[in-house]
């Protein structure tokens, strides 16, 4: 597969998005005219400057505003590509693309505008020069491939064939099937963008908030399978408007744009019959599991603290590493201080079990995820880790060690309870972990989700927004088919200034679990009681169960398949934790108890010596490790 990206994607200069472009791996790129009039570099300069990346220049766009118009100006317009023709023979670029007239056009006829289009057919083969005629979704007459395939096919020149946008097509909602009725030979090339579903207006939807595929909500699969069967050959091509990627570092955004474009031809070989020859990466199915999430900190002592009194044991200390494990049932916690020096708690990597792990490690890295690099002495397990977009570390451990085993390299941790003679586990109730809630940077949101479900293989649910005190958190969770594995991921507004993340753990009665964790010196995040007033007129509860969840700040919620228990902790640095009881098919996570939960922590922020859930003084376990030792 030929795969090409519109400069425009990209930032910087047309030297920059050239480079970036080449090293992420795109085999061409489509000139943008502003970028080319922008630049320093001659039409020359930019042929030999592609030869030596190994680019081809693939198309030149946008020839704007030619069909539909009085003889006058067709004329003008006529001068005008021909201008546009002669660079285009200095760049070496075959192929213009030409999009359909959205200002000047007056003549609502296919048989004046085919006419039109047909002279300049002939103007353009007399300089080898080939027109990509595309609807434009805003287009004053002509806003659908299928009428645009009309005109060109009365158009009747060789030089004169048509250009397939998936965004022109599918925010229109047009059927994409009728792809397959346009000859191959006539169809000159293909540019693919995503999108959001958003009620706009489909130019400023268009100008703003393209996407790479996949990470929006057209169904490119199928689009690109109509495209396949059709016996198009030519370059697949990213044109994507988008106000972050031009803010953002145009490699990173080359490299997001490429494992995109990657991963859906990928999806589309395995998924659409008839596209088969499209290149495939290995597959390795989603996840079966979580294995561990890694807390990571300078000093980590009060997260420990916090643990104890949810009833986790002390696993043990790393025995070559600043690296401490904690744990209740399959519910598994790395603490790590290894290069942490002035880090606060925070969430900083997560363990996933896969059923192959070679597959999943070949998979991921086949789609230019960067790795990290943790050096390990003998003995010492291999755990394959990657960088995700948001900056969490993934580690891949193989997926027969199920959420409830014990996985093998528990055996480097040493002076702590063993697993299997853990006492505490059945009185902790604690089993599991049953999601981690993420917050990604605005600019790497979007790639994220994508990272989620094209890469890991996980599903993606639907947006939501949550109100806090300073604008609307939105939120979208990625999971396995089967809940096993739930990340919700949120970004928050720009005035929020508190980047943190929590851990939820999966109990049989967090009633209990918060009894004995208020015992143990624990003070929960606190909850107003309006909440609980409220909870009683919503769903009726008796006031002996409505007493016993305000005593222990225990808050609810129930739907048509269950019922959600659960409380948090106060933060601790940048991380808290959750403990959730889901009873019935309750599969939620409590989405209008979270505006009350952003509330209470907003109120505790202004008393820094409150955001430790600890009542009493830390205790540490275990001994010592110098910092210099190699990484967890």
């Amino acid at each position: 597969m030929h795969t090409s990206i519109a400069t425009v994607c990209l930032s910087g200069s047309l030297e920059e998005k050239m480079e970036a472009a080449a090293e992420a791996g795109f085999s061409g790129v489509e000139i943008f005219e502003p970028d080319l009039v922008a630049s320093e570099l001659t039409p020359e300069e930019v042929r030999a400057r592609a030869e030596r990346l190994g680019l081809a220049l693939d198309l030149y766009q946008p020839f704007r505003d030619f069909e539909g118009v009085s003889e006058e100006l067709l004329e003008d317009n006529l001068r005008r590509a021909e201008a546009r023709f002669r660079i285009m023979a200095r760049l070496g670029i075959g192929t213009v693309l030409v999009c359909s007239n959205v200002s000047t056009a007056t003549e609502d006829s296919d048989e004046v505008s085919a006419a039109q289009l047909r002279r300049l057919g002939e103007l353009a083969s007399a300089h080898g020069v080939r027109v990509a005629f595309e609807a434009l979704a805003w287009g004053r007459f002509v806003d659908d491939y299928r009428r645009a395939w009309r005109i060109v096919e009365l158009a009747d020149h060789p030089a004169v064939g048509t250009c397939l946008d998936s965004f022109h097509i599918l925010s229109r909602g047009h059927d994409p099937a009728g792809i397959e009725d346009i000859p191959a030979e006539k169809i000159f090339f293909v540019q693919l963008a995503d999108a959001p579903a958003l009620s706009l207006d489909v130019l400023s939807w268009s100008r703003h908030h393209r996407l790479f595929p996949g990470e929006g909500d057209f169904d490119l699969v199928t689009f690109l399978g109509h495209v396949v069967r059709s016996g198009y050959s030519g370059p697949i091509s990213l044109e994507v408007f988008n106000d972050i990627f031009r803010q953002t570092a145009s490699g990173a955004t080359a490299a997001q744009a490429h494992r995109t474009l990657v991963a859906l031809a990928d999806r589309t070989a395995r998924e659409q019959a008839g596209a088969e020859a499209l290149p495939t990466v290995p597959a390795a199915g989603h996840p079966v599991g979580v294995d561990f999430v890694e807390v990571r900190a300078e000093n980590t002592t009060d997260v420990e603290e916090v643990l104890e009194q949810l009833g986790l044991s002390f696993r043990g200390q790393h025995r070559s590493k600043p690296v401490r494990l904690w744990s209740a049932g399959g519910a598994r916690i790395i603490l790590n201080e290894q290069h942490a020096r002035g880090e606060r708690p925070h969430v900083a990597g997560m363990g996933l079990l896969y059923p192959d792990i070679d597959a999943a490690e070949e998979r991921i890295s086949t789609l230019g995820v960067p790795p990290v690099t943790r050096r390990i002495q003998a003995g010492e397990h291999r755990l394959p880790a990657f960088v995700s977009p948001q900056g969490v570390e993934l580690f891949l451990a193989a997926g027969e060690s199920d959420a409830t085993g014990r996985p093998g390299w528990i055996d480097e941790f040493e002076h702590g309870v063993p697993q299997d003679e853990d006492a505490e586990a059945g009185e902790a109730g604690v089993y599991a972990v049953d999601h981690l809630n993420l917050m990604s940077p605005w600019e790497t949101y979007d790639e994220t989700v994508h990272f989620c479900t094209g890469v890991l293989g996980l599903q993606k649910g639907t947006s939501t927004e949550v109100a806090s005190l300073h604008g609307l958190v939105r939120s979208r969770v990625l999971r396995t088919p089967d809940g096993v594995v739930r990340v919700p991921l949120n970004v928050l507004p720009a005035a929020g200034d508190q980047h943190t993340e929590h851990v939820a753990l999966a109990c049989d009665d967090v009633l209990a679990v918060a009894r004995r964790a208020q015992r143990r010196g624990m003070r929960p995040l606190p909850v107003p009681r309006n909440y609980y007033d409220d909870l009683e007129a919503r769903f009726g509860l008796t006031d002996t169960f409505l007493r016993s969840l305000r005593a222990h700040q225990v808050m609810y919620d129930r739907d048509a398949d269950g019922e959600f228990l659960h409380f948090y902790t106060r933060r601790v640095g940048g991380v808290f934790f959750e403990l959730v009881q889901r009873l019935g098919d309750y599969d939620g996570y409590g989405a209008a108890d979270a505006p009350i939960r952003l509330a209470a922590q907003a109120r505790l922020d202004a008393e820094p010596s409150q955001l430790s859930g600890s009542a009493r003084p830390p205790r540490r376990r275990g001994r010592s490790v110098p910092r210099q030792l190699p990484e967890w």
